[in-house]
């Protein structure tokens, strides 16, 4: 067990030095259906994700930073699907059967979670399997307000005090619920009310929304024309009203893209308009191998990753439906959680795609 828990360390290491990064929106229909979307990006390889149905009544028990199983215990009181980061046990993104969405975001540099004491291992959860403990326990965002009171979120793995990085946390119910958790200052929880509906990495959540002021000039449309000395100034083409629309891919920058982007959405008309205008605004975040890294480093990335974003989710919270793409294989595909027997399923890990890529279509 401590032999394979260093090699998830080692890999956990790898991800949080370089090359991962999160985008979410929340888009909301005519008839207030909500949906949760995101990106998960990651260029210096695989993640290895798989997609991940887990029943009613499932036991689970936590690792702690001891390198053991010896943390929380708990019994899932409702069915859940999710994708996985690196091994089956640590969840990325997912959504229970009652319409509670939970996710993880990188969160570096800010994230400070309290140093584990071995006396409190029966209360302790790692943070890499936060999100199943939520989709696992709760229906609603009040819910896991209660429930974290009781727990204490620890690092994957501390050493000497050290910890890795870590990540904060975006919840949301069917009811539009919609929070940030952040764990900063070596186990202060804080939480706020998502009220744009937008989540990328840091700096902590508080701090983009002040950003958001740096960019109250910015609106949908054309700047409007005018003369000066005699020289008309116009516009080239549509969109001027955007111009300074920052386009790096930073966190604070996507924050603001983000933001723009779903602000400016027509709202959609049916959850099928927005499940596609979701995956349509995050289109825009996919992230292409090689943007990040010098020529120096790019001889390091592995050969056969095609993207740095290596999935995209869309969960309908009000439909329990769960939608996703690989980088891979850009075909939307569906999981409609009301069609399954959560009392009856077996828990389950199986590929997210095939792997083959593009599919030719056969003409006769």
């Amino acid at each position: 067990m401590k032999i394979w828990f260093s090699l998830v360390s080692v890999l956990f290491f790898i991800i949080s030095s370089i090359g991962y990064a999160c985008t979410g929106i929340t888009v909301k229909t005519n008839k207030n259906d909500v949906l949760q979307a995101r990106t998960v990006e990651y260029g210096e390889g695989n993640l290895n994700s798989q997609l991940v149905i887990t029943p009613r009544g499932h036991e689970f028990q936590s690792l702690t930073p001891e390198g053991k199983i010896n943390g929380l215990k708990w019994k899932n009181k409702y069915g859940y699907v999710g994708i996985s980061m690196i091994n089956e046990i640590f969840i990325g993104e997912g959504v229970n059967e009652e319409g509670l969405n939970a996710g993880i975001f990188y969160f570096p540099h800010y994230g400070k979670l309290k140093n584990y004491n071995p006396k409190d291992a029966s209360s302790s959860l790692v943070d890499m399997e936060f999100v199943k403990w939520i989709l696992g326990n709760f229906k609603t965002v009040d819910e896991v307000k209660e429930g974290l009171k009781n727990i204490t979120i620890v690092s994957v793995e501390e050493k000497e005090g050290k910890q890795l990085s870590t990540g904060h946390w975006r919840v949301g119910d069917k009811n539009g619920g919609n929070i940030v958790i952040e764990i900063v200052e070596n186990g202060q929880v804080k939480i706020y009310d998502n009220k744009v509906g937008v989540l990328t990495n840091s700096p902590d959540y508080d701090w983009h929304i002040k950003n958001l002021n740096n960019y109250i000039n910015l609106y949908a449309g054309n700047a409007k024309d005018y003369t000066v000395d005699g020289q008309q100034i116009f516009s080239f083409g549509a969109g001027t009203g955007m111009l300074g629309l920052p386009g790096d891919i930073t966190p604070p920058s996507r924050f603001i893209r983000a933001f723009l982007f779903l602000k400016t959405l027509k709202t959609p008309e049916s959850t099928l308009e927005g499940v596609l205008s979701a995956f349509h605004v995050l289109n825009n975040f996919d992230i292409p191998i090689g943007v990040e890294y010098s020529a120096e480093h790019k001889k390091y990335i592995p050969k056969g990753i095609l993207s740095a974003t290596q999935w995209t989710t869309v969960s309908n919270l009000t439909d329990r439906e769960f939608y996703y793409k690989t980088m891979n294989d850009n075909q939307i595909r569906k999981v409609d959680l009301k069609k399954m027997d959560f009392n009856n399923i077996k828990y389950q890990a199986i590929p997210l795609d095939d792997g083959n890529g593009i599919k030719e279509l056969v003409i006769k």
